[in-house]
């Protein structure tokens, strides 16, 4: 695979600094039951790279002493990583917010039993890829089967309260584009959406979020093997707004690795570029406990700009409407 860091390193991307954080994103490992074409963690089947159970136990101490308010539970599928359903219950315990990035295919892998009910009891917010409401285009994207298999796991969730008005229960979609483009408009995309999975199998979610598809780990290198990796540069850096420099994930969320080492963002984990604090190569979250992070400057390359271009890129969704 090629590297694209290199690429990167250069960049006049404008200096930025964090606020307070409020949302702790923790990736569980890269192991996944699927190998998408867009993935920036590069996860699949293959990996074998997941957070030990006395990790899980540090970040709970974490989000008691900061006061955390959300966690954002991601991977490869974070699901199938032994001790998700302990982290989820210390979090939960707390008060904390959980958001499960779910492929929703892991619903019905084997050892899975039970894993949307689990969800449902403990309240969890699902965010959900799908990258596209036509048939065609997911299984090019993520293999043949998944998008029939997304649908069930839909009505499932729906079936359990998910999506559904006065439940409680938050399922939101992802969208990301199938290739070198920006993703069409947010609220528009999600009218579509929502009419066609209504319409054809009458599932209801709460939200989009369309994101940018970043020039990092499998996506990137796909760009470079095709020749496209400075021309989708140029895009990203000619769509470039200032205004979404205010809302931008990294001010308010600090991602863990699935070694307990701090990144700014999950774009950053997978760059391999830790936080910059007290000169430090690298910071431990158990290093944290206790410090303040306001202020501090965020690590930036090049490929900023992919949450900066057009209407903005997050974890959740766009930053303009």
């Amino acid at each position: 695979m090629h590297a694209t860091l290199p690429l990167l390193e250069t960049t006049d991307f404008p200096a930025i600094r964090r606020r307070k954080t409020e949302t702790l994103q923790v990736n569980l490992g890269y192991r996944c039951n699927q190998s998408c074409l867009h993935c920036h963690v590069n996860a699949g089947p293959t990996r074998t790279e997941e957070m030990a159970r006395e990790t899980i136990f540090e970040v709970v101490a974490f989000l008691k002493a900061a006061a955390i308010r959300t966690l954002d539970l991601t991977g490869g599928a974070p699901e199938l990583n032994p001790n998700f359903r302990l982290l989820v219950e210390s979090a939960r315990a707390l008060g904390v917010g959980v958001i499960d990035r779910c492929n929703l295919t892991i619903l019905f892998e084997p050892g899975q039993e039970g894993l949307a009910e689990f969800l449902a009891a403990q309240q969890v917010e699902i965010t959900a890829s799908l990258p596209c409401y036509l048939e065609d285009n997911v299984d090019r994207q993520r293999g043949d089967g998944v998008f029939a298999t997304s649908i069930r796991a839909l009505q499932k969730l729906n079936a359990l309260g998910y999506g559904r008005p006065g439940s409680g229960l938050a399922l939101n979609l992802v969208y990301n584009p199938q290739g070198p483009v920006l993703p069409p408009a947010q609220q528009q995309l999600e009218r579509d959406y929502k009419t066609h999975l209504s319409d054809r199998y009458g599932i209801v979610f709460n939200a989009l979020y369309v994101l940018t598809n970043m020039p990092i780990q499998r996506f990137g290198s796909t760009l470079v093997s095709k020749g496209q990796f400075a021309g989708y540069m140029q895009l990203l850096r000619e769509a470039y707004k200032p205004a979404n420099l205010e809302s931008l994930m990294c001010r308010t969320q600090i991602s863990v690795d699935w070694q307990g080492h701090i990144h700014d963002c999950d774009f950053n984990q997978m760059l391999e570029l830790p936080l910059a604090w007290k000169s430090r190569p690298r910071t431990h979250l158990r290093e944290l406990i206790g410090a303040d992070l306001d202020g501090n400057p965020i690590v930036v390359k090049d490929h900023c700009y992919g949450c900066t271009a057009g209407q903005g890129s997050s974890c959740g969704g766009a930053l303009a409407g």
